[in-house]
């Protein structure tokens, strides 16, 4: 038994199931704050994930919760809305192409006579697997060729709850299996007594990244405009109007010559953009 504001005792088994009424606010609302198009389909899901919300405010009804989303002028309620429903899914060196890219051909082409840092940015950074993996790669790179590499990745993720994980930058051992060894050795620490089966991002790879919140809905705040941007495996949460605006957001936030690069199970082939496609999912700003 929950006590539930204002209306007594209840049984989290009397609780509503998410209505269609229900589902068509929820999913307008997520849409217009957050851009992500949930169909029809995704009525269990969305139902599943706002339940555990309900539960922890100690709310009977799926309205209850809207109008309480609606009428909180803190926006904290949204946040925790908006976290609820993104999927995070992520792994160090996930699609490992694109790193493979980014060291042959981008990192060459744009290190030479820069003045000013690298600029990068992940912009669905999640746990963080991403960006780390970034800055890894960058370093890496410069340390080979006997240098000291001047860069930041800008790690940016809509959801707090993955940020905070982030920042930590503690994984369980399993998580860092797709790192080579080499690097394994050089950028994390490996936990001992009760951090055993853990490890932890060393300061030295930390310096080189920064986590944020931010929504790619919102206008970008960045004044200097970045190298590279990773936006991978996110617009397929969008429909084509909100991609192409997107895409269009990201040409203009890139240096001329500057790279995007999207996830493998994505295209902007049939988007109206002034991108060159390089590979696969890359694309280059003309300039």
């Amino acid at each position: 038994m929950v006590t539930a504001p204002g209306n007594g005792l209840f049984s989290l088994e009397r609780m509503e199931k998410l209505g269609d009424r229900e589902f068509r606010l929820f999913s307008s609302l997520i849409y217009e704050k957050a851009g992500i198009y949930l169909k029809p389909e995704k009525k269990e899901l969305l139902n599943a994930r706002l339940a555990k919300r309900l539960r922890a405010l100690g709310l009977s009804s799926f309205r209850e919760y809207y109008d309480l989303v609606i009428s909180d002028s803190t926006g904290q309620e949204l946040v925790q809305l908006i976290d609820a429903v993104s999927t995070n899914f992520t792994s160090f060196f996930r699609e490992k192409a694109h790193f493979d890219f980014l060291l042959e051909r981008v990192l060459p082409e744009i290190s030479g006579g820069r003045k000013g840092p690298l600029l990068f940015w992940s912009a669905a950074s999640s746990s963080g697997e991403e960006p780390y993996t970034l800055a890894m790669v960058v370093d890496d790179y410069f340390y080979r060729r006997g240098e000291t590499g001047d860069f930041l990745v800008e790690a940016t993720d809509i959801s707090t709850k993955v940020l905070a994980m982030a920042e930590k930058g503690i994984y369980p051992e399993e998580r860092v299996n797709t790192v080579p060894r080499e690097m394994l050795k050089r950028y994390f620490q490996k936990g001992v007594g009760r951090s055993a089966g853990y490890v932890k991002v060393k300061e030295s790879l930390k310096r080189f990244v920064r986590f944020s919140r931010f929504n790619l809905m919102d206008e970008f705040r960045w004044k200097d405009p970045f190298d590279v941007i990773f936006c991978r495996n996110v617009m397929i949460y969008f429909n084509r109007e909100t991609q192409e605006r997107l895409v269009r957001k990201f040409y203009n936030a890139l240096v001329p010559g500057g790279y995007l690069i999207i996830g493998h199970s994505e295209s902007i082939s049939r988007l109206n953009h002034d991108f060159i496609q390089v590979a696969a999912t890359a694309y280059r700003r003309n300039g």
